[in-house]
């Protein structure tokens, strides 16, 4: 069985889902499609859940929402009842709109539009090319806890659900991003968590492959917008994928691997607008362990450094110090010690999976007691690969490489996978340039 999950590009248009659809029909094997929101709705959605939004801005939104689908409709053969379905659809959105309220779990609802429109469509592109399937409504398998925004899934009702709903025999369409709690209410795993999705359901049905399908040929030895003569990766080990996904490579949601790896369920990352192209298959052992497979940045970091006497020769400081972050739910990265202080990294990127809100009330919190200094406008830099804590030589090209700019930070050896480092934001993209020429050819 394959689970194969399309990314918002990937049917973010009638030709983009010709495309995808034409995949589907090439495998009899394929008997889960999981899809996102057609590209660019999400943020659309968010768009419009924020409480100072005018009227106007509203309604321009909405309208550009459904101008964005109903020219897909437009091509269909069935297009009639096709376009029945999604004004219906469409009504109830507008309807959400309409309550007060702009809690998280208004949220929620408003975002699984998305994901609901587009599957509703992508249903007749497939049976367009004789694929029959039906359509599935992920909230009743993929249970969660009500965390709205970021819930928590439940594995063992999301094993007996899908063993319940769902007949190897058949194909399904669904959706990924979104689940509902016990209460029936519409939660959402976080942006980019359609991959997510399409992994937690791998691991219930037991597949043998998750396909992501996206608008890049699998994962590249570097961002390719940023270094031209990036190359993409044949066959990568679990573990470097999930270094490279949680360090900023933008192909797989940094969770994505977990449930595949509990699973032992392989997975391929593969571009559907060149569904030829072999892509990267991610295995729990690849054959080939280069020390360095590939380079990943990770912007608009921030530095926290917090300062005590109280640490030296001491003990209770740090477990005080994540305590208080912990409280707040605070997301640390790299973390560094000396003597009398701490420094960590924390990820503020605005479109970060696990994006970290640095309070005023935990900075006043945490200067009870200790000093506390904030750096902004970082990027991290991180040198993904295998047995990193054991090769000797790397650290020493680096620094060379690197003897004209300041490295704020750097994390070595903690996981044989990985050195990672900071370095100001307008640098960073030529540090990984310069390094890429250097490790890779």
């Amino acid at each position: 069985m394959i689970v194969s999950k399309f990314g918002g590009t990937s049917v973010g248009s009638y030709a983009a889902m010709e495309h995808s659809a034409g995949i589907v029909a090439s495998s009899a094997d394929r008997k889960l499609i999981v899809i996102s929101a057609t590209a660019g709705t999400t943020n659309d959605l968010v768009a419009l859940s924020q409480n100072e939004l005018s009227s106007t801005l509203k309604e321009e939104l909405l309208r550009g929402i459904e101008h964005r689908h109903l020219e897909i409709i437009d091509q269909l053969k069935e297009k009639d009842t096709a376009r029945s379905e999604f004004q219906l659809l469409f009504s109830e959105l507008r309807q959400h709109m309409d309550f007060l309220g702009r809690d998280k779990r208004w949220k929620d609802r408003l975002f699984a539009f998305g994901e609901l429109m587009s599957t509703k469509i992508f249903v007749y592109v497939l049976r367009e090319h004789g694929v029959e399937a039906e359509w599935l409504d992920a909230r009743k398998i993929v249970k969660t806890d009500s965390g709205f925004g970021k819930a928590v899934p439940d594995l063992n009702v999301i094993s007996k659900k899908a063993g319940k709903l769902i007949n190897a025999d058949n194909i399904y369409l669904t959706q990924g991003f979104i689940g509902s709690d016990i209460f029936g209410n519409t939660t959402t795993l976080g942006r980019g968590g359609s991959d997510f999705s399409a992994a937690l359901f791998a691991e219930a049905l037991k597949a043998d492959t998750l396909e992501i399908w996206t608008d890049v040929a699998g994962i590249y030895s570097a961002d390719p917008r940023i270094v031209k003569e990036a190359q993409p990766i044949k066959e990568i080990s679990f573990d470097e994928a999930a270094e490279l996904s949680v360090f900023g490579g933008k192909v797989l949601h940094p969770a994505t691997l977990k449930p595949a790896i509990r699973a032992g369920v392989k997975v391929r990352v593969a571009s559907s607008r060149n569904p030829d192209d072999p892509g990267t298959l991610v295995v729990a052992e690849s054959e080939e362990k280069p020390v360095i497979r590939a380079l990943s940045l990770r912007k608009d970091q921030t530095l926290l450094t917090v300062k005590s006497l109280e640490m030296l020769h001491q003990h209770g400081f740090l477990a005080k110090l994540f305590q208080t972050l912990a409280e707040h739910k605070v997301s640390v990265d790299l973390v560094t010690t000396s003597e009398v202080s701490v420094s960590l990294t924390l990820d503020t990127a605005q479109n970060a999976s696990n994006k970290v809100e640095l309070s005023q009330q935990v900075l006043d919190q945490l200067r009870e007691f200790c000093e506390v200094e904030v750096e902004t406008g970082l990027s991290l830099v991180a040198l993904i690969g295998n047995n990193l804590d054991t090769t000797a030589g790397v650290s020493g090209t680096m620094f060379t490489m690197l003897k004209d700019y300041n490295i704020r930070l750097v994390c070595h050896g903690a996981s044989p996978h990985n050195v990672c480092f900071l370095v100001r934001e307008g640098e960073g993209e030529e540090i990984v340039r310069i390094l890429h020429k250097e490790f890779m050819g």
